[in-house]
Formats: structure tokens, sequence, C-alpha cells
């Protein structure tokens, strides 16, 4: 595990493989959501989880899961905002000129983390390119 920040990680915002580690039991991603006061599922995860969802096998039983975690009282959706799209641009910007574009699903990601002023839990190294991003990378079990 790396991570960028010193504070505890009271706010986190999880990604899509965050999420699906989760879900599948991962230790460390249990007790970073154990120890966090808010978790952040950004609207963009959201849309990709539901997406995975359609195209696995057992719909019902994934969509209810994911509404009971997102009815958890310590969980928060955030929405595309303006000031997200503004975080956006910037993020999209400096990755384009540095030659480092990452996928665009993850700039939103990284913008709403941004935003929220939380640490963003992932599995994907990418977010490491991203200026003024506090982020949590974790590996593979």
């Amino acid at each position: 595990m790396t991570s960028s920040g010193a504070e505890p990680f009271s706010l986190l915002v999880l990604d899509s493989t965050a999420y699906t580690h989760l879900r599948g039991g991962d230790r460390t991603v249990l007790e970073l959501v154990s120890e966090a006061e808010i978790v952040i599922m950004p609207a963009t995860v959201v849309g990709e989880i539901e997406a995975s969802f359609i195209l696995a096998p057992n719909l019902s039983e994934n969509r209810t899961a994911l509404t009971e975690f997102l009815a958890e009282p310590f969980v928060q959706v955030h929405p595309t905002t303006a000031e997200v799209a503004r975080h956006y641009a910037e993020i999209f910007c400096h990755l384009k000129r540095a030659g480092t574009p990452i996928p665009v699903n993850d700039i939103w990601i990284a913008a709403t983390a941004i935003e929220c002023r939380g640490s963003l839990v992932t599995f994907d190294w990418h977010f490491k390119l991203i200026e003024k991003l506090q982020c949590i990378v974790l590996d593979e079990p």
C-alpha cells in the first residue's frame, strides 16, 4: 500500500476497483472503510459499477448489495458538479500536456476526490500521476 498525505483517512473516496475488492472481502479495504467517518462514492463510480452489473449474471444480487451499501449512514454519493468539472478540466489538461493520459472516467473520479478533499482508495497506480490528489494505492492480493 502506498499513500500520499500524512493525515488520517477520515474521508475516503472509493473507485470501482476498491468497491469490488470491498465486496470481495479484501481485509485492507474493509479496514479502511470501517475506520473512515465518511465514504464517498462518485456518481461516475456508481455508473461504472451499475454497468458491470448489467454484464454479470447476478444483476439483482449485485444491485441489492450496492443499494444496501449506499444506504449506510456513512456513505454518500457525490454528484458531478460544476466544481468537479473544473477539477476535471485541470487534471485532463495537465495529463495531456505531460503525455500521460489515463482513462477519462478515472479523471472524473479523481476530480470528485479532489473536490471532496478525500483520499481516493484504488488499485490503479495511474492515479499517482495526478497532482493534488490524495490517494491510497493498494496492491492486488
